[in-house]
């Protein structure tokens, strides 16, 4: 006799005897909803929605093109530092271009991300984001070639973006997927769980028949049965049924709340945001909280950040004194009083000027606010000594 399911009969066919969604198939052993077969970390919603958050973020964060100098480190601005910001790519924006690169070192590329930069008669041209399916890598002493389409490249070619360094072979990435695989396929059976019990719904109601006669062996039958017994005209109107012959029983199948789905996966979902570095209201568990995010700011984003901006200096700066530099201090959630507050606090004692605190509350700078000044009065900084009250020549003693 033919089991009614069984890995082997036909998932259509299965589907349309049982009610269980395709795909899916029921374990002989303990009943419960089985889901075969391996699915990649990008099908995971949960993880993509994780390292989606990260691309986006640090594709949002402006590059800046940075001078050593005695004073200070200052932003250059050139036709460099426009490339690289605003148009790395002929066919995306600065923020497309990143989003994709990251993606590719959290998921696609399994913690490696190659960008091909392209030059014009010695300048930078385009930076190409390669495919990780084109990409291959081969061990060449203690130094490697990264392999495109067939043709061998030296690092020293390609900006090459390393996440989790091999144990064996540090220059190559290892990715999430080691740490990611148990948990997204607990997320997966839980899913395919909760499916199966919403499309496949369980009788709430059985009626005992005395004894079942010919006239109930058949559909056609039992439809005769609850026709003239238990089909009611009105809503909430009661059955009439011989008490000799009917028992009527309700019947409470286990829900998900007694399978404990919500808590398994409220935990899954924490054990993701924790090993991707993500903050847990992300993937919609626990409510927003400012300080989480600006922790993920200063934490996972300027971890991953820095890594890239020292690959793309290393690769796409020549002078020894030019450094690039993602801005993340725009991506902190401040609250607008306390950012206020700072500022103008750095204003009071001459460290900024009142244009760049104007600009950092998202306002277009004045004339005459260009000058450092101090509190008393807020004069010029230069003339700070030649207050009154520090000049005593002629005073009474």
């Amino acid at each position: 006799m033919k089991l009614p399911f069984t890995k082997k009969r036909d998932a259509a066919e299965s589907a349309q005897a049982t009610g269980i969604p395709e795909g899916m198939w029921i374990s002989l052993t303990d009943n419960s909803l089985c889901v075969p077969g391996y699915t990649s970390l990008d099908k995971n919603p949960d993880i993509m929605t994780a390292c989606r958050t990260i691309a986006e973020t640090i594709g949002s964060m402006t590059i800046h093109l940075m001078q050593n100098s005695e004073n200070g480190d200052t932003r250059i601005i050139n036709e460099l530092s426009r490339k690289i910001d605003i148009n790395p790519n002929s066919y995306m924006t600065r923020k497309t271009f990143i989003e994709a690169a990251v993606m590719n070192l959290l998921i696609y590329g399994k913690g490696n991300s190659i960008i091909r930069p392209h030059t014009s008669r010695g300048y930078l041209d385009e930076l190409e984001i390669i495919d990780p399916m084109r990409v291959t890598f081969q061990a060449s002493g203690r130094s490697y070639k990264v392999i495109i389409d067939g043709k061998a490249y030296d690092p020293d070619d390609v900006i090459h973006l390393v996440l989790n360094p091999d144990q064996h072979q540090p220059w190559r990435g290892k990715g999430l997927q080691v740490y990611l695989k148990d948990v997204a396929n607990n997320l997966k059976q839980a899913a395919a769980t909760e499916k199966g019990y919403l499309e496949s719904p369980k009788p709430s109601i059985i009626v005992k028949v005395d004894a079942l006669t010919e006239e109930f062996a058949s559909p056609e039958g039992r439809e005769k049965l609850a026709e003239n017994y238990l089909k009611t005209a009105k809503s909430g109107e009661p059955w009439m049924i011989p008490a000799e012959q009917f028992a009527v029983e309700q019947v409470r199948p286990l829900t998900l709340s007694d399978l404990a789905i919500a808590d398994t996966v409220q935990i899954d979902k924490r054990t993701v945001a924790s090993i991707i570095g993500v903050p847990p209201f992300v993937l919609g568990v626990g409510e927003y909280d400012a300080k989480a995010w600006n922790n993920f700011i200063n934490g996972k984003i300027r971890n991953l950040v820095v890594g890239i901006q020292q690959e793309f200096t290393k690769k796409l700066i020549l002078s020894e004194k030019w450094y690039l530099r993602f801005n993340n201090r725009s991506l902190i959630d401040w609250d607008y009083q306390q950012k206020a507050s700072v500022f103008f606090g750095a204003s009071d004692r001459g460290l900024v000027t009142g244009n760049e605190v104007r600009d950092q509350l998202d306002m277009s700078p004045r004339e005459g606010l260009d000058e450092l000044r101090i509190l008393e009065n807020y004069i010029p900084y230069d003339m700070s000594g030649q207050q009154k009250k520090l000049n005593q020549e002629g005073a009474d003693t």
